[in-house]
């Protein structure tokens, strides 16, 4: 059956709130159980958001940066493993648009037009550091090449029709090769156990001398030879899922107040959501929730316009607005999913209740790339007017 195709923003917006919805009946079940997700993953494939970001001039919605930051906070307030899963299909679908030739965007476009999934193929464990990239694409007599290596946090890749893998090929350059997940010499691993995100299936791809066409190879590297947005739009897509995480763990709280927890004796309220300090707290909460959702809407709005007019100065104030998007809903996530046993009591840390998944999405997710290093990017240009470095990851 073909996914169907969306044909704006708005329906794009609304498919989003409609599946949210229905992946959040389950989802407490699936990661306690870990249950993968592929059914659900198979809606969202039919539902066609997965080809929202497709050039219009390719049949898609061309929808704005804006549009698919709030696609992935919808979700993630429903499910974060599931919301996590889509990410690097998005990311990647950003290199064909920018690297593809006429050809690939071609035949790639109509893949994601049609339902096929991106999974993702790019951090290895055990090197210097998490752009160094050791797995090696070989050249072939006849333009084809030999691709080798071993990838983990492969979020998305046990799910996948396509797995895009950085890869190094002449002169260290990076490239991007699109591989069949059943590929001969490819296989994936489900080992991933992580604590957090656990229906993410976040394990290890083998490439074990996988022939690669020529024209399944895109060279990633001239992405950062001028202005870019691959990072932001990466990255926006990250502080999206921090938030959607927020909301969820604040609206879960809430009912839970609403419905299960009793008054502290000394507030002398009829209900736990009649106590005057549980009030401040969440209110205190919601600021920081709204706080994060209005950073991550002003990033994406700087990402757009840069889209619309690229150039150095456009994409460091892309990369710098998501930055501070990327800070704020990382710690706010932490924060309100801790602050949900604070508000709910003792019966909340119930391993049957399950609450404890939204701290632990929100601990695990917020480890992909440390804040720290955004603040001093912020910090470095807001004093000496330094712009970001074009690394893929700001």
């Amino acid at each position: 059956m073909p996914a169907h195709v969306i044909a704006d923003d708005a329906e794009a917006l609304s498919v989003a709130a409609a599946l949210a919805d229905e992946f959040r009946a389950g989802a407490s079940g699936r990661d306690a159980e870990r249950r993968l997700p592929r059914a659900e993953l198979d809606r969202l494939s039919a539902s066609g958001l997965l080809a929202v970001t497709v050039p219009a001039e390719h049949g898609g919605a061309d929808v704005r940066q804006e549009t698919l930051a709030e696609i992935f906070r919808l979700l993630a307030s429903a499910d974060a493993s599931l919301a996590q899963i889509p990410q690097s299909h998005f990311v990647y679908v950003n290199v064909i648009r920018r690297q593809g030739a006429e050809e690939q965007q071609k035949f790639f476009f109509a893949e994601v037009l049609a339902g096929r999934r991106f999974g993702n193929a790019q951090s290895e464990a055990g090197t210097r550091h998490v752009q160094d990239i050791r797995t090696r694409l070989t050249p072939r007599p006849d333009g084809s090449y030999l691709l080798t290596g071993v990838k983990h946090y492969s979020t998305g890749a046990l799910f996948a029709d396509w797995i895009p893998v950085l890869a190094r090929a002449e002169n260290d350059d990076l490239h991007v090769a699109y591989v069949p997940r059943d590929a001969d010499g490819v296989t994936v691993v489900d080992d991933w156990d992580g604590m957090g995100q656990r229906t993410t299936a976040s394990g290890t791809v083998r490439l074990e001398a996988v022939p690669v066409p020529a024209d399944r190879v895109l060279p990633h590297h001239l992405t950062f030879q001028g202005p870019q947005l691959h990072g932001a739009v990466a990255q926006l897509l990250h502080a999206a899922i921090d938030a959607g995480i927020a909301a969820g763990a604040l609206a879960e709280a809430a009912e839970f107040v609403r419905t299960k927890s009793r008054p502290w004796f000394e507030s002398g309220a009829e209900t736990a959501a009649e106590d005057p300090l549980l009030i401040q707290r969440f209110g205190e909460l919601a600021v920081q929730v709204r706080a994060s959702d209005a950073l991550l809407a002003a990033a994406a709005r700087a990402v757009d316009a840069a889209r619309a007019d690229l150039t150095d100065d456009s994409a460091a104030e892309a990369s710098l607005a998501v930055a501070a998007a990327k800070v704020h809903t990382a710690s706010t996530a932490v924060e309100v999913a801790g602050a949900l046993f604070e508000v709910s009591g003792t019966r909340s840390a119930l391993n049957s209740q399950n609450l404890h998944r939204h701290w632990r999405d929100a601990r695990t997710h917020t480890l992909h790339d440390p804040a720290r290093w955004k603040i001093q990017h912020i910090g470095r240009h807001v004093l000496n007017g330094t712009k970001p470095p074009r690394h893929g990851l700001l």
